[in-house]
């Protein structure tokens, strides 16, 4: 399902309990210097990432000073984030203007908050030029958080150079599985540099048989329930994607690759490590 970028007036893109993808929340607020936003959900995890600007995020009676340290757009330094725990209440007040993030996950469970900041962030980079699968993860809520989280991984997802794919081998994770799979509920918010790039975003539900794409733009949102879903940019952009993944049963993820081209993993450079930084 693609969800066309709009003025959401801080209000939910993806709400708890949404019938495409149940697992995920996702909001983007746009706040200038000095506001704040409150929110509180229960049954439901959060990450505040900014895209850009620096917040302060209070939760859970402790505060976090000074998150987020980019300016133009996402290319404009490392992420940082705060794990806001389920059903605790958060209080987002911006330091400068600001573009966040709020990712989500259902989960029962009340954790302890923490905050991710840049020198810990989990970076893995993979692919070729030469196989146009050349691109950079940004973990937040990564592998290196298991233990402090309950269903939710956050990342942000960067093409390396100018057009090329993203995703391939094609993979899925809508089924409870193990050891094969696992259903994860995903969530994308796409952004390109220049602004006007674009791209596609493919969506196969059965192996072989046609599927949906949609035409994805500069704040682009895509959600993913089930099937093969690889995306790519065009020539001469670079695209970004905020990644939000829920767990149905577990976090960490299981992929299962498109049995028609498994085959190419043996030849895209360090995809597994890519793999294993989702567990």
């Amino acid at each position: 399902m693609h969800i066309p970028p709009h003025e959401n007036a801080n209000r939910p893109i993806v709400d708890a309990g949404n019938a495409t993808v149940p697992l995920v929340y996702f909001n983007i607020l746009r706040l200038r210097a000095g506001e704040s936003h409150d929110y509180r959900l229960p049954g439901t995890e959060t990450c505040v990432v900014p895209a850009t600007g620096t917040v302060t995020v209070e939760t859970g009676g402790e505060t976090f000073a000074g998150i987020g340290q980019r300016g133009a757009d996402v290319w404009d330094g490392e992420p940082e984030g705060v794990y806001v725990p389920t059903g605790e209440g958060a209080r987002i007040t911006a330091l400068t203007d600001t573009e966040t993030f709020v990712a989500g996950a259902r989960f029962a469970e009340t954790l302890r908050p923490f905050a991710v900041r840049a020198g810990e962030i989990d970076v893995v980079q993979y692919g070729s030029d030469d196989t146009k699968t050349h691109r950079k993860i940004k973990h937040i809520l990564g592998a290196a958080q298991h233990g402090r989280v309950g269903r939710l991984l956050v990342s942000e997802l960067y093409t390396v150079g100018a057009g090329g794919w993203s995703g391939f081998p094609s993979h899925k994770h809508d089924t409870d599985r193990l050891p094969d799979e696992t259903r994860h509920d995903e969530c994308y918010n796409f952004r390109f540099r220049p602004g006007y790039g674009s791209g596609l975003q493919m969506l196969q539900r059965v192996d072989n048989e046609p599927g949906d794409a949609y035409h994805v733009v500069n704040g682009s949102t895509v959600l993913i329930d089930r099937g093969y879903h690889p995306c790519c940019v065009l020539p001469g952009y670079e695209m970004y994607y905020f990644t939000i993944l829920a767990g149905q049963s577990q976090r960490s993820l299981r992929q299962f690759f498109q049995p028609t081209h498994a085959g190419q993993l043996a030849t895209i450079p360090g995809i597994m490590d890519m793999v294993a930084k989702f567990r």
